[in-house]
């Protein structure tokens, strides 16, 4: 598999490390703070603050959401080397990564957006979501031409045309699938059993693994993950530095984003 012979590089495990630190924070982007979309308004200053509070007091307007944890103390282990790698290392170097022009790091990240068309359309057509099916299609199409291979979004900004976010997790759950039970899957972050089970199936249709050779689609998704960062001014630790329990509310917030997410 794809994932596996990634696994098997030695040389790659500086990648995976970083990506493994920074993927716990990327989670919470769907609490209200969409980053790939890049709305120029939302960019007029670097102060996500206010809707990262706003995030946070949303959830606590929403239904508890339970789900079996058998596996809490490793969990939480997991959890707590993923929060201060995050802390001390990732954030730091993507706060750095600001010295990049805020208009390139945008467009870099509609690259990313773009070249992951096809795993948005595979799962929005196992759901049967035929419109949304469409509708990235014809993103895509646009995007890549006009938008000059997905660097800019003219899609979104002058078509009406919004992207949908949809993975393999959410394909089992419109099926039935439940959670099972949480997981903080090493690298990959907080999940479930269901979920995991998603991303390696989103794995297997990431155009990425198959437009580079390996350590290039690793050097690739991790420069995505910082430069992602790049555009955030610490929701994390809005939802985190508040809390009696970062590890509940971390469980709960991502409960509620796959909950959202599965949903629409």
């Amino acid at each position: 598999m794809v994932l596996g012979k990634l696994l098997l590089m030695p040389r790659a495990y500086a990648l995976l490390f970083a990506l493994f630190c920074a993927m716990p924070w990327t989670l919470y982007a769907d609490q209200g703070i969409d980053f790939p979309e890049f709305d120029d308004a939302e960019f007029l200053d670097d102060d996500f603050s206010d809707e990262a509070v706003v995030a946070q007091e949303a959830l606590l307007d929403i239904e508890e959401i339970s789900v079996w944890d058998p596996l809490e103390p490793v969990n939480r282990g997991i959890f707590w080397f993923n929060d201060g790698a995050y802390r001390y290392v990732i954030k730091p170097v993507a706060k750095g990564f600001r010295v990049v022009p805020k208009p390139v790091r945008k467009s870099g990240a509609n690259f990313f957006s773009n070249l992951l068309t096809p795993m948005r359309v595979i799962n929005s057509l196992l759901q049967l979501k035929l419109k949304k099916t469409g509708t990235e299609l014809a993103r895509f199409g646009i995007n890549t031409t006009i938008g000059i291979a997905g660097l800019f979004d003219p899609a979104d900004k002058h078509f009406n045309l919004e992207k949908h976010s949809e993975d393999f997790g959410q394909t089992l759950a419109s099926y039935g699938v439940g959670h099972g039970f949480y997981i903080v899957i090493p690298i990959l972050g907080p999940s479930s059993l269901r979920d995991g089970v998603g991303v390696l199936g989103d794995a297997l249709v990431d155009p990425i693994y198959y437009a580079f050779n390996n350590q290039d689609a690793l050097a690739a998704k991790a420069l995505d993950t910082i430069n992602y960062l790049s555009l955030d001014n610490d929701s994390y630790e809005a939802l985190t530095d508040d809390s009696i329990d970062p590890y509940l509310s971390i469980r709960d917030a991502y409960l509620q984003s796959r909950k959202q997410s599965v949903a629409e």
